[in-house]
């Protein structure tokens, strides 16, 4: 199977990203004052380096040499985490979620699609087989335990479908439908499948090869080249024995174990480049000695007019703004400059079936050889310097190393003691299987819906930078909310080495109206990343594990298996009954209240290798106590009723779904415009009650107006504009909010960020005086 395309593609995408990484530090190094400047020069990289990421996406998916693969993985995460690290810059500049390119993408000559972001096809390719398997489990554990769906979820959904099914057959068999044989025709989409098929066996064959591989080739490298190797290293560290001697009158300290052994020394280094470096050394201890000696001398005292123009100077450089250290820009460069010595000009013309390359392992499981010998050879020459120390002065050498010794027994003690410490485990006596069980039978581990985040239909913001150049706040586009839900949720959760570095998100908060789909996008988090999705909403816990000590029993089950089984999604429906300003008398008995003290504590406990993401979805954030539940959710986003764009997006496809026939007679632009206000579950809702079997049939005689679905719709309560605006000036009561409002009334990003924590201390001292 050749991949020449796509290695083509690949050279191309990978010199693309050596040039912009070249260009980067040159920009981002300087400090700037300019705001506009800043921000176009962030979203100017944040949108070359997503095309790159499409790319290098693409290329990671149809390659099938095993060792491209490994490298094009690298670089593909490290791009990843480089676009979160942006768009947190992006956050911390402009003081907002949300980010408008338009002036942007008509100076690099861009569509708004382009700025869509896909999810990479390994997060479910590589663990199909665990999810597949986690997926019976589960339906295994309902069936027996005789758990009554009939209210959950996902016996909805599955109904749903089946009714899909018997109505297309109703209609293949009265004639309305082509058979599925007669969609099916296309032979370019049959063959594509096949190829898709192929390509990822070819793909999962390459890999168990080269892990094969691996084993057998540095089997063969010890049986054949181990004594050479362990040779060359004692003649080596000999060598440097006598020629530390005879430069400095005495023989060296070998480097310790925790040091790395004698791999310091000669770490990419000849002979003569040590003894150079042995020389170099004592020439620089020397200068450093006389040096320290004149600055005790020469020490002027500072007046208190230099002390004030050094602190003038600082403040100075503090409203300079600087780009912060990326932590993925070193594992980009480093995938690049592998690229450049390995694969850049190699030719692989023996290569045909892209299998793994012997030589290329060899190299690698040399040096990996060569670490291994190096430790036992180490413990040999280090009795062998003692010898040769004894010999030459006894009496002066042998206590030293005593009192070494014991210095090291001592370290030891104190590693014991830091080990004894930790955090106690409620189930220690208990497996994950029965813990997952357990959850399953309570309820509070859920089957996600299979909900691709595609399916969020909507359309972009195309008159965002012109808004806020009049200083008028736009309300996000769904498309931009979609677009968070990937960065902040999927993402993350999708790649461990992501996760690990980039700008960590532990909480997520969506608030909304009723029916904009805050619930659809949770479950779109479990299906995109094959996640477990736990429910501890509060109606859901009602009457669950009582008491303090079922409470923290209930906890610590979750987050294990959380852990255990990540990544996870923690989802607490209308969460602002967690945070209730005053609980309502008929919810009294529910308690929900129980975890408002224990998830900020929870989610201390969340480190980087967590792959756990707290999820509240609310349609009422006004009744809850705005301080506690900032404190819980770091990331809030809005999520609107749809705009006219996405409005006439949704009536085309969700009519289109359902079986509807587009013609002229039906003006879906009048549809939108009149539906103004109303939501995408009312959208679906009125199109479901609209278009009946009888309907459906009588398309061909009578065809779909939009006075059909304007009648239906009446009967429906919209999301008024002063709904709408109770949102809006709710966050604008966030912390984000604030600063933002600060910041377009004219106060600096700074003044905003140094007003928002006076307000903050305020607050907190007047409580503390109640």
């Amino acid at each position: 199977m050749s991949n020449t395309k796509y290695n083509k593609m690949w050279h191309q995408t990978q010199e693309a990203l050596g040039a912009l990484l070249d260009k980067e530090p040159q920009k981002m190094v300087e400090p700037q004052r300019n705001q506009v400047f800043i921000f176009q020069t962030l979203a100017t990289f944040y949108i070359k380096y997503m095309q790159i990421f499409r790319n290098l996406e693409n290329v990671y998916d149809q390659i099938v040499h095993p060792q491209k693969r490994i490298l094009i993985r690298k670089v593909l995460d490290g791009v990843m985490g480089r676009i979160l690290e942006l768009k947190n810059e992006m956050v911390e500049l402009e003081l907002t979620e949300f980010h408008y390119f338009d002036d942007i993408l008509q100076d690099l000559k861009l569509a708004p699609q382009q700025l869509d972001i896909p999810i990479p096809k390994y997060f479910l390719k590589e663990k199909l087989e665990v999810i597949k398997g986690r997926e019976k489990i589960l339906a295994q554990i309902l069936a027996d335990s005789g758990i009554d769906t009939s209210e959950m979820v996902w016996r909805r959904f599955h109904q749903c479908k089946k009714t899909e099914k018997l109505r297309e057959e109703e209609m293949i068999f009265l004639g309305m439908n082509p058979p599925p044989l007669f969609n099916e025709v296309s032979a370019t989409v049959i063959q594509a499948e096949k190829v898709d098929h192929l390509r990822n066996e070819v793909q999962m064959k390459h890999e168990e090869d080269y892990r094969e591989a691996l084993v057998t080739i540095k089997n063969d490298l010890k049986l054949i080249e181990g004594l050479d190797i362990k040779e060359n290293l004692q003649d080596q560290i000999r060598h440097w024995f006598i020629e530390c001697r005879n430069l400095t009158g005495t023989f060296p300290d070998y480097p310790d174990i925790e040091e790395g052994g004698s791999a310091i020394i000669f770490s990419n280094k000849t002979i003569q480049q040590v003894i150079e470096d042995i020389i170099a050394n004592q020439e620089e201890e020397e200068k450093n000695e006389k040096k320290k000696k004149k600055k005790k001398e020469k020490q002027p005292k500072k007046t208190k007019r230099q002390k004030k123009g050094t602190k003038e100077k600082n403040k100075e450089e503090d409203e300079k703004w600087k780009m912060s250290p990326s932590l993925f820009l070193p594992a980009m460069k480093e995938g690049c400059n592998t690229y450049k010595e390995i694969w850049m000009n190699k030719d692989e013309s023996w290569n045909f079936s892209q299998d793994f390359d012997p030589e290329l392992i060899k190299e690698e499981k040399r040096k990996e050889l060569e670490s291994e010998i190096r430790v036992q050879v180490d413990e040999l020459m280090r009795q062998e310097l003692k010898n040769l120390k004894l010999a030459v002065d006894r009496e002066r050498e042998h206590p030293a190393k005593v009192g070494k010794k014991k210095k090291k027994k001592g370290k030891k003690g104190k590693k014991k003691e830091k080990k004894t410490k930790k955090d106690k485990d409620l189930t220690a006596d208990r497996t994950i299987e029965s813990l997952y069980k357990e959850l399953v039978e309570e309820g509070l581990l859920i089957q996600a819906l299979k909900v691709n985040l595609s399916d969020y239909i909507g359309e972009y913001s195309y008159l965002g930078t012109t808004l806020r150049q009049v200083s008028i706040e736009p309300m996000p586009s769904l498309l931009d909310v979609r677009q968070l839900i990937t960065l902040y949720g999927i993402w993350p959760l999708g790649s461990a080495a992501v996760h690990e570095k980039a700008p960590l998100v532990k909480s997520l908060l969506l608030a909304g109206p009723s029916g904009v789909g805050k619930k659809m996008l949770v479950h779109a988090i479990c299906t995109e990343t094959g996640a477990n999705l736990f429910n501890l909403s509060s109606s859901n816990i009602a009457g669950k594990y009582p008491g303090k000590n079922g409470l923290q029993m209930m906890l610590h089950a979750v987050f294990k298996v959380a852990r255990q089984l990540q990544p996870s999604v923690v989802w607490i429906e209308d969460t602002e009954k967690t945070f209730y300003k005053k609980v309502p008398n008929t919810e009294k008995t529910n308690e929900p209240k129980r975890l408002k003290r224990h998830l900020p504590q929870i989610l201390k406990l969340l480190k980087p290798d967590d792959r756990i993401l707290i999820v509240g979805t609310t349609r009422r954030p006004f009744d809850a106590e705005l301080q506690s539940f900032c404190r819980v959710y770091q990331k809030i986003i809005l999520v609107p009723r749809p705009d006219y764009a996405s409005r006439y997006v949704l009536w085309k496809q969700i009519i289109e779904r359902n079986g509807g026939v587009l013609t002229s007679a039906l003006n879906v632009s009048c549809l939108a415009k009149v539906t103004d206000g109303f939501t995408q579950g009312h959208i679906v809702k009125v199109v479901k009650a609209v278009l009946t079997d009888q309907r459906l049939r009588r398309q061909i005689h009578k065809p779909l107006t939009a006075v059909e679905f304007i009648t239906a719709i009446t009967s429906m309560d919209p999301v008024y504009k002063e709904e709408e605006e109770s949102f809006k000036n709710w966050y604008a009561k966030t912390p984000l909010g604030k600063k933002r409002a600060l910041a377009i009334t004219g106060g600096s990003t700074e003044k905003a960020k140094d007003k928002g924590k006076r307000k903050e201390k305020k607050e907190k001292k007047a409580k503390k005086k109640k």
